[in-house]
């Protein structure tokens, strides 16, 4: 498999396995380290927590299932949201942060479970063509920009909470 899917099947499995990869890291960090601030964040000189890097894939992937609803209706979608322009994705991923920071850790992880499974739901019930056979947004395919939002992030973060998990000292 390429490192970019090219199809609905590759997608899915992107998906599938980058998460299944980052769960099973989340689950071996206990409770009273998922607050601790000591990751870098997505604002240059900032640094969150493993519960923010949560809250930033929930967010981004709830935002894939919105655009998703509100194209499929037909209406008009801010993207990248209403109110941020793509030159803010840090204030964006600052905004999913404090949305979720009042959330425990093992909720921001079920939250994350359920919005993978959703966004799984979705691609399962759209053909390749449909992913990948015509232009969504400006130049990008839906399967991109589903990419774009779940699995290349989930690598991303993925890197970082297993540096967060060396750094203290956890298998």
């Amino acid at each position: 498999m390429s490192s970019v899917p090219q199809n609905k099947s590759e997608l899915v499995d992107s998906i599938t396995l980058a998460f299944r990869k980052l769960s099973d890291d989340y689950r071996s960090i206990p409770d009273e380290l998922s607050k601790v601030i000591a990751i870098d964040g997505n604002v240059e000189g900032t640094t969150i927590s493993v519960c923010d890097t949560l809250a930033y894939l929930v967010g981004w992937g709830k935002l894939v299932l919105k655009w998703h609803s509100l194209k499929s209706q037909s209406q008009h979608v801010d993207f990248p949201e209403t109110n941020y322009k793509w030159n803010q994705l840090g204030l964006l991923a600052q905004s999913f942060q404090k949305e979720y920071q009042d959330w425990s850790f093992s909720s921001l992880q079920t939250e994350f479970k359920t919005t993978t499974q959703n966004i799984l739901l979705l691609v399962d019930s759209l053909d390749n063509e449909t992913l990948y056979g015509v232009s969504w947004y400006e130049k990008w395919t839906f399967g991109r920009m589903i990419q774009f939002n779940t699995s290349s992030p989930m690598k991303n973060v993925r890197t970082k909470v297993r540096r967060f998990k060396k750094a203290h000292g956890i298998n």
